[in-house]
C-alpha cells in the first residue's frame, strides 16, 4: 500500500459561530495570540511527514493563501530597518510547506470540500485535517492514524468521548474494540439526538482514508443540514472496507467553539515567555473579584 503523502484541509466553512468577525477574516486565520490557528493544523502535518498541502478555500478565504505567500514588500521594510528576528519569522512561514489551493464553489458541507480534492490525491491514501481543531501531542495525531493506517491497510479516523450534551453535535460512532483504543467502526452517525446516539465516542477532525472514499462521497446524498455529510460516506466505506477508529493521544483544542479557543489561547499563553506570570497574576485577580 502507498505511504500518506498528501493532506486536505478543508477551510471553506463560513465560521458562523464566530460572527461578526469573520465576516471579513477566516475562522482559520483566527489568531492564538501571534499565530493563526490553521498554521498549527499545517505544522501538524508536516510533523506528520506529510509532503503535499491541498488546503480547501471558499469565498473570503484569500488571507489564508496571503499568510503562507511570500510577502516582499514586508520583507524588505523588515530588513532595512533591521528587524531580522521578524524578518527570518516570515520568510519561514513562506517557505514551510508545498501549499495548493482548492475553491469549494459552494458551501456544500465537509464531503463536498473533500470530494474537491480528488484529482489532485490521485488514487493515493491521505489525510483530512480539519482548519479549526488544533491537536497538540509529541506524537502527533495525523501521524498516529498513518501507523494504524499502514498497518491495518485501510482507513481511520480519530475519536473521543464526549459529554453526553455534546453528543449531537458530532459524528457518534460504535464499533469493536479490536486493539488498545482502537476500534473496527459497526456505524456511525451524523450528530444525532442523545437519546438515539450509539455511543458517546465522537469523530474529531483528524482522518486517513483509502481513496475509495471519493467513490462513497459522489453516492453520497445530502443529510444533517442539507449537505454533504463526510460522516455518510464513511458509513458507505465501512460496508465495503474495514474502517477503524482510533482514541488518539493528544490534548484537542475546538477552536470552532468560543471556550475552546479560549482554552488554546490561555494555555498559549501559559507556555509563553514574558507572559505567564503576568497573565497567572492576572487570573489570580480575577477569581477574587
Amino acid at each position: 500500500m502507498k505511504k500518506v503523502r498528501k493532506a486536505v484541509i478543508p477551510a471553506a466553512g463560513l465560521g458562523t459561530r464566530f460572527l461578526p468577525v469573520t465576516k471579513s477574516m477566516p475562522k482559520e486565520m483566527l489568531p492564538i495570540i501571534d499565530v493563526p490557528v490553521i498554521h498549527f493544523v499545517v505544522t501538524e502535518a508536516l510533523a506528520s511527514g506529510v509532503e503535499d498541502i491541498i488546503i480547501i478555500t471558499g469565498r473570503g478565504k484569500r488571507a489564508i493563501e496571503d499568510y503562507f505567500d511570500d510577502a516582499p514588500e514586508l520583507e524588505m521594510h523588515l530588513s532595512s530597518n533591521g528587524k531580522e528576528k521578524y524578518l527570518q519569522l516570515v520568510q519561514e512561514i513562506s517557505a514551510m510547506a508545498d501549499l495548493h489551493y482548492i475553491r469549494q464553489k459552494e458551501p456544500k458541507g465537509l464531503g463536498h470540500a473533500v470530494l474537491q480534492a480528488e484529482k489532485h490525491i490521485s488514487g493515493e491514501p491521505f489525510a483530512v485535517l480539519l482548519g479549526d481543531d488544533i491537536i497538540r501531542n509529541d506524537n502527533p495525531c495525523t501521524r498516529q492514524l498513518i501507523n494504524i493506517n499502514e498497518e491495518r491497510s485501510a482507513s481511520v479516523i480519530a475519536v473521543e468521548e464526549v459529554p453526553p450534551e455534546m453528543v449531537s453535535n458530532y459524528g457518534i460512532i460504535s464499533g469493536r474494540e479490536e486493539a488498545p483504543s482502537l476500534y473496527r467502526i459497526d456505524d456511525i452517525v451524523e450528530k444525532p439526538p442523545v437519546g438515539e446516539a450509539p455511543s458517546n465516542t465522537g469523530a474529531i477532525g483528524r482522518y486517513v482514508f483509502t481513496p475509495e472514499i471519493f467513490d462513497c462521497l459522489k453516492e453520497t446524498p445530502t443529510g444533517v443540514g442539507g449537505e454533504v455529510q463526510l460522516t455518510d460516506a464513511i458509513r458507505l466505506l465501512k460496508g465495503r472496507q474495514p474502517v477503524y477508529a482510533y482514541k488518539f493521544k493528544g490534548r484537542r483544542y475546538d477552536t470552532g467553539s468560543a471556550l475552546g479557543y479560549l482554552e488554546a489561547i490561555i494555555d498559549a499563553a501559559l507556555e509563553k515567555d514574558g507572559l505567564r506570570e503576568d497573565l497567572l497574576r492576572y487570573m489570580g485577580e480575577v477569581m477574587r473579584r
